[in-house]
């Protein structure tokens, strides 16, 4: 087992395998909601609208794949993390929290606008929706980079902290 530079084995590989799995999961959780409620349900959009309506849905079945993909990976994590008794749920859910909002903001700034390949809506006024898009994707991501560098500084034994509380 490899041995991290504060030299507790383990330690940061497990701390990270934790933030990975909730990374994957957020990013996971929320493309899988945009797919089903945004794509599926409402209709309002595709993955990729700069086509036609059947490269749409082949970009949403991507889309869908690539969710699915992300979540079965974060929930085989955890699976062996608990099997090792190193699952840590804080740790987790800043990878959750970081994931989501990352997927979020990624959308509906780099695709959305940057790239222009589909908006949430079309045919209304863009901007309540894009408020309403990215607003919580900017909390979600704030929310978990500060879970983030807590749990980080509790991992490293910060001032304060003690060790079992890492």
């Amino acid at each position: 087992m490899a041995t991290p530079a504060h030299g507790r084995p383990g330690r940061g590989t497990r701390r990270g395998r934790n933030l990975t799995a909730g990374v994957l999961l957020g990013v996971g959780t929320v493309a899988f909601v945009d797919e089903v409620i945004f794509h599926q349900i409402l209709h309002w959009h595709h993955f990729y609208d700069l086509s036609t309506t059947d490269v749409g849905l082949v970009s949403d079945g991507i889309l869908h794949a690539f969710s699915w993909f992300a979540t079965v990976a974060a929930l085989l994590m955890v699976a062996s993390l608990h099997r090792e008794h190193a699952f840590r749920g804080v740790d987790f859910a800043a990878g959750w929290l970081t994931g989501g909002g990352f997927f979020q903001l990624y959308d509906g700034l780099v695709q959305h606008k940057l790239m222009g390949i589909h908006q949430v809506r079309y045919g209304v006024d863009l901007l309540p929706y894009d408020l309403a898009w990215n607003i919580p994707g900017g909390i979600l991501l704030i929310a978990g980079i500060v879970l983030w560098v807590l749990t980080g500084r509790r991992a490293r034994g910060a001032p304060g902290t003690t060790p079992a509380e890492a």
